[in-house]
């Protein structure tokens, strides 16, 4: 009898050792599907990127999310404060044996897969190129990102990851997807430890589903509340309408409770998620078919002319793609001490 508080102390003690434990493994959102539908996304809005409301934001494109009542709605790309050192790896929709399931975005420490839809704003479909976490601090690449150059201390610029490209697609495989698979590289960083969207992007997307001018049904694919400055605030000189949509809108044949996927449509586990998506070698480079939304659409692929730094970026701003996409990339040695910027 004497044993059992010892007992119940060790007990308890293991438990909260595996609390953590549980809390800190890779999150499910990176493996499994939130919801599948039959009818694809609408293309990506063109839109510009409001400017950054201050240090520690970083930018969480804008996608569209589905609602069983009104079908495609538009979340508004915004900025977020962000936990410290981590990196946002945006959601995507893929298709699968005839459904286009989403694949919730996360925080950690590198960017992972996000089926090669280029979200613009230095989400090219590969990595992230628009700054990087030094000594807690985030620096910005005022190539792609749009801050203040005058109040803003941590920044660089580099513009050789500045590409065009005409292409807004929104999903990855199927009939007119992205053609793209995860590399070994971003296999291994989706095993690390991640944290779901934070509160405020969760209450983000739910006021966008509240918002009838963001259907789909409603914009054609062109919504007036592309950006926000914040999230959740869709009024204000802080909101960005979309310049056009990304191609012609094409409504659904079906309704929206007829075109949502049953159970037995869906990809079951990781395993069917692996076969959908099979990494290739790292030691290849990943095929890449470039698809911003964020850009009219241009002839040329090469960097801005040098007589336009300084200036705020345009959605336009695009990251080459290269073999070595999932971490933020560091700056050219040039940049490694912080600019300022200014007139």
């Amino acid at each position: 009898m004497k044993l059992q508080p010892a007992i119940q102390f060790v007990a308890f003690g293991l438990l909260l050792l595996i609390i953590p434990a549980v809390l800190s493994t890779p999150s499910s959102a990176e493996i499994s599907v939130g919801i599948s539908v039959r009818v694809e996304p609408p293309a990506l809005p063109v839109y510009e990127q409001p400017i950054c409301p201050g240090p520690g934001h970083l930018w969480t494109p804008g996608y569209w999310a589905w609602s069983d009542d009104n079908g495609y709605y538009w979340v508004p790309g915004t900025w977020v404060v962000a936990p410290v050192g981590m990196l946002w790896t945006p959601g995507y929709w893929g298709w699968h044996e005839g459904v286009y399931a989403w694949h919730a975005g996360y925080w950690g420490p590198h960017i992972g897969f996000y089926g090669g839809v280029n979200y613009g704003f230095g989400y090219g479909g590969v990595g992230f190129v628009g700054g990087e976490w030094r000594h807690g601090a985030f620096f910005y690449n005022t190539a792609v990102m749009h801050v203040d150059h005058v109040h803003f201390r941590n920044v660089y610029e580099n513009r050789t990851v500045i590409v065009r490209n005409e292409s807004h697609v929104a999903f990855n495989g199927g009939k007119g997807g992205i053609d793209r698979r995860p590399t070994r590289e971003e296999e291994n960083y989706s095993r690390e430890p991640h944290r779901a969207a934070l509160a405020e992007q969760t209450r983000h997307e739910h006021a966008a589903s509240q918002n009838h001018a963001l259907f789909a049904s409603a914009n054609h694919g062109r919504p007036a509340i592309a950006a926000t400055g914040r999230p959740g605030e869709f009024k204000g000189h802080g909101v960005v309408a979309s310049r056009a949509a990304g191609a012609p809108y094409h409504a659904p044949a079906v309704s929206p409770k007829e075109a949502r996927a049953s159970a037995a449509n869906r990809p079951a586990n990781s395993a069917s998620l692996k076969a959908a998506n099979h990494p290739v070698n790292g030691s290849n480079k990943p095929r890449v078919v470039n698809t911003s939304h964020a850009s009219a659409p241009h002839t040329e692929s090469r960097p801005q002319n040098n007589s336009h730094q300084g200036s705020a970026p345009h959605a336009e701003s695009h990251p080459r793609n290269n073999s070595h996409p999932a971490s933020a990339p560091k700056a050219p040695a040039s940049h490694q001490a912080p600019e300022k910027h200014g007139k």
